[in-house]
């Protein structure tokens, strides 16, 4: 926001140290009351684990709020946690980023490529609409009974995706590779893969046994596998069973199916 010139406040936090450097790193100010913050800003942002938005509320809520709004960053909580806004004449909203944050002085520089959802009070829903769309970010809005679903997605495409990398690894590890030896080498098949994925879509991008229809290969993985990696590897091999078959209607794919199917139920 700072970047794009937009007037941000400042930062409060409960450790002094974060809010400096966060003030620090966007030439903005630091609180050291959440009073005085909320006095002196038009909107309110809660990036605080879900486990607290509710705690945070109930302070922020002891403050004069009218005409504010009152944002958190969750995917999977609505802006309902926000009890009894609508009579203190502020408007909530849930704001979230599809994006992983995972260093808070670096992220910033890709974010700006990130979908924004946005849910919350129909009121305001065009002003913030326009005001991440002029920030250069993809916006959509959706339903408060939708978060949880939605956060669903964001999970299997993000940190889901990191179990499957970690037991590629410890496969590796098990054929004689220490971790960082194991690490690497997946790496250029991992990120290769993902940016295949992403740019074209699961179906063009899909490659390996099952879109070969190699039944004997997948039949020696399940031989070789057992415990949570052979139940992944069937479930998985599944859905992907179901995107050969959209992309490859001339193959037959019951036999493998069935192989599958055969497998979970006997797991």
């Amino acid at each position: 926001m700072t970047e794009r010139g937009v007037c941000v406040s400042g930062y409060y936090s409960r450790r002094m140290e974060s809010a400096i450097q966060a003030s620090d790193f966007t030439c903005t100010k630091y609180y050291e009351t959440l009073e005085e913050l909320t006095v002196s800003s038009d909107a309110l942002f809660l990036t605080v684990p879900d486990g607290a938005i509710e705690e945070v509320w109930n302070s922020v809520k002891g403050y004069s709020l009218k005409g504010k709004f009152i944002c958190h960053c969750s995917g999977a909580m609505s802006s309902a946690v926000f009890s009894g806004i609508g009579q203190m004449g502020a408007f909530g909203y849930s704001i979230h980023p599809l994006f992983a944050v995972h260093d808070r002085l670096q992220s910033y520089k890709e974010i700006s490529q990130a979908y924004f959802t946005i849910e919350g009070s129909d009121e305001y829903i065009p002003f913030w609409k326009e005001f991440f769309g002029a920030l250069g970010n993809p916006v959509r809005v959706i339903q408060a009974e939708q978060k949880i679903l939605y956060h669903s997605a964001a999970v299997f495409a993000s940190n889901l995706v990191t179990g499957l990398f970690e037991t590629g690894v410890s496969l590796l590890m098990e054929c004689g590779f220490d971790r960082k030896s194991a690490e690497e080498a997946l790496k250029a098949l991992f990120l290769n893969h993902c940016r295949s994925v992403a740019e074209v879509g699961p179906k063009d991008a899909l490659t390996g046994p099952v879109e070969r229809l190699d039944v004997g290969t997948i039949q020696k993985h399940l031989e070789a596998l057992s415990g949570n990696k052979r139940e992944i590897y069937v479930r998985l091999s599944q859905v992907l069973t179901e995107i050969a078959g959209h992309k490859h209607p001339e193959r037959d794919y019951t036999e493998l199916s069935h192989l599958l199917e055969k497998e979970w139920k006997e797991r």
